[in-house]
């Protein structure tokens, strides 16, 4: 039974569809044959030059290519195919596809048969083009010739559908060849192997790289570095870090590539410490860091907050000649505004354009952000207009941070009037609406805040999990937990699905309102919902429970944490532990005070103040006191409500001064 081939799949005849691609081509060739046709003819010694550069296939500029050719066609004899071959070969190389078809027509046309060399450059021309079916016809001209294709137009042919994102073709006519007997070199796989990991078919990637030494071919370090990258790219660093040491084992080193995609994938998964041994790694072994593989680790060290470590790779990449970009100052200059060290950030983009390098809309941003978030947003509106004079369009993240700007300063009119001129603009987007509905919710501006939400679906905008959060979060704190439980029930219609923050949110606004019930019935519904609750949804009802009077369900809560293998954060123990100083337990809240340091959760601020305050109220002044000096002797201090109990009580009872070694200042003066 005959196997089914797909390179047979096309009825129409090969000229007609080669007529059909090269007929809309103006060809510089065309042009330059006509006008050769009618100049006068060349001296002696430029015809030697024009047929030594025609053989050598040598030139750099088409002009000069085209000259030779049209030299050598008037020649007697003529040269042979595999010289017109070279010369088409060197045309591909300079991506000159629309004149290697013109050419080769001419060549056709002088009677020169084609071979399987010149028929194969024509499959890679029209690969390139993105017009394999093309590329499949020549292949059928080839066979009806009787030509035995080879491997290298079988790969040109897979690597035409793989750029085409044909992949299960590509895999398909990959199994044909091997079916047909041809044996499969590692460029072959290389392609075909590069092709399925970029459409995440990583398995299917790992099974031929696994697969190639029984078919006698051996992977190189193209095979490895594709395998892994897309290994790292779905997280599965494990597996590439292993497969990385095969590599190695098998003597094959590995080259920036390969490097820099693990590096990568180390630092998605937070392991700056192993991307920095990587990187000593790839110096040791004399190969050198890109500017891609310098800026992966850079931004990384930024994101976490590391950003004397990012400079001091920053300095590593320019004593090693490696010229930083754009994307590497604005991991840098983000990295700085974040940690609040703007005055560096502004000196470095200084030393940006010292560079001659342009900040970007991107950059730009990061500054604008940064002024909103400080409230210097008239700075901000300066670094718009600086912008725009250097010809720099801004785009909807700038506005939006700028309208973040003005909702943090409480100028929601000026918010209003560029979200309005946005809008006009048909630029404001999701997060436009986020924004303006938060300002107005943060401004007890409630009314106006729905109102811009129902705006949102006539304008086709569909509201994400913020909106419902922001304008839900708003409900309840303007007092009306009805509708807040509404847009809660919209949400799970419109498609929406609630998550574990938008659980949280309704539980603390159904606590604050004092509806505990409904906040552990939604609890409940929670859970049957397959959503775990975290730290944040039980310190949450620690605290609706302390404050409505049950402590023993609060007790019972916090107990629970322990049983399902929670460790508590300082913040719930601070719940647990005002609520049973409220009640006058101190004896359990002293024990859960010295226990959670036991567990390594350290008492902050916070907590020392509430286990004073509970012994100041309860007249324990001498344990009130250690515990104060004990709060001093860790840098904390009193905060406002201790400080007044104690200069209330010192009124009545000068013991309280004595007692109380206050050494922070004075506070309780």
């Amino acid at each position: 039974m005959m196997m089914k081939m797909p390179w047979r799949r096309k009825s129409r005849s090969f000229h007609l569809q080669l007529q059909g691609a090269i007929g809309t081509i103006q060809s510089p060739f065309l042009f330059l044959l006509t006008n050769y046709c009618h100049s006068s003819t060349s001296t002696l010694e430029d015809a030697r030059f024009l047929t030594n550069n025609f053989k050598s296939a040598s030139f750099t500029r088409l002009h000069d290519a085209i000259a030779s050719f049209n030299h050598v066609i008037h020649m007697h004899p003529l040269p042979s195919r595999a010289q017109f071959s070279r010369f088409l070969s060197a045309l591909l190389k300079m991506k000159q596809y629309h004149t290697v078809f013109s050419m080769s027509k001419t060549i056709e046309l002088l009677g020169i048969s084609h071979d399987v060399y010149s028929l194969s450059i024509l499959i890679n021309c029209f690969c390139h083009l993105h017009l394999v079916d093309f590329g499949f016809s020549v292949f059928g001209k080839m066979l009806k010739l009787g030509l035995e294709p080879d491997v290298v137009t079988f790969t040109t042919l897979i690597n035409g559908l793989c750029i085409e994102s044909k992949i299960n073709e590509a895999v398909e006519f990959f199994d044909d060849m091997v079916a047909r007997g041809y044996q499969p070199d590692v460029y072959t796989y290389n392609t075909i192997i590069n092709g399925i990991c970029k459409f995440g078919k990583t398995n299917v990637a790992i099974g031929l790289l696994k697969g190639m030494a029984d078919r006698g071919c051996e992977p190189d370090v193209v095979t490895y570095g594709a395998t892994i990258d897309a290994l790292c790219k779905d997280e599965l660093v494990g597996e590439a870090l292993e497969l990385f040491s095969q590599m190695r084992n098998k003597g094959i080193s590995p080259n920036v590539i390969t490097y820099t995609s693990l590096i990568h994938g180390v630092c998605k998964l937070g392991q700056k410490n192993q991307a920095l041994a990587l990187m000593n790694e790839m110096v040791e072994q004399d190969i050198l860091p890109n500017v891609y593989t310098f800026n992966v680790l850079i931004d990384a060290l930024c994101r976490d907050g590391m950003v004397s470590e990012a400079q001091n790779t920053f300095n590593v990449m320019i004593q090693r000649g490696v010229e930083p970009d754009v994307v590497t100052y604005n991991s840098l200059i983000d990295g700085l505004c974040i940690s609040d060290q703007f005055k560096e950030a502004l000196a470095l983009l200084k030393a940006m354009v010292g560079r001659n390098i342009s900040p970007d809309v991107f950059t730009f941003n990061i500054f604008i952000d940064t002024l909103c978030k400080k409230g210097l947003v008239s700075d901000a509106q300066n670094i718009i207009k600086i912008m725009i004079q250097r010809g720099v369009e801004p785009d909807v993240v700038n506005y939006n941070s700028l309208m973040d700007g003005y909702c943090l300063c409480k100028q929601i009119d000026k918010a209003r009037k560029l979200f309005d001129l946005m809008v006009t603009n048909e630029i404001a987007n999701i997060f436009s609406y986020n924004v303006l509905i938060n300002g107005y919710c943060k401004c007890k501006m409630i009314d106006d805040a729905k109102q811009i939400f129902d705006e949102m679906s006539h304008k086709g905008l569909v509201p994400d999990a913020v909106t419902y959060h922001t304008l839900i979060k708003g409900m309840f704190q303007a007092g009306r937990p009805q509708t807040a439980k509404e847009l809660f029930k919209d949400m799970c219609s419109y498609g929406q699905q609630p998550n574990i923050v938008t659980f949280s949110i309704m539980i603390d606004g159904l606590c604050r309102q004092g509806k505990l019930d409904e906040a552990l019935t939604l609890l409940k519904e929670m859970e049957e919902s397959q959503l775990k609750p975290d730290l944040v949804t039980y310190c949450i009802l620690i605290n609706g429970m302390c404050k409505a009077g049950k402590i023993n369900d609060a007790k019972e809560m916090f107990s629970s944490l322990f049983e399902n293998g929670l460790q508590p954060n300082v913040h719930i123990y601070s719940a647990i532990m005002k609520g049973l100083c409220r009640q006058g337990l101190m004896g359990e809240a002293y024990k859960v005070f010295k226990d959670m340091e036991k567990v390594g959760c350290l008492p902050n601020n916070c907590c020392y103040n509430i286990i004073i305050l509970g012994f100041l109220k309860h007249e324990d002044l001498p344990k009130a006191s250690e515990l104060n000096n004990e709060m001093v002797d860790k840098g904390f201090s009193a905060d406002d409500a201790t400080t007044e109990l104690v200069v209330h009580l010192s009124r009545n009872n000068d013991l309280i001064l004595r007692l109380l070694k206050v050494r922070n200042g004075g506070s309780a003066n």
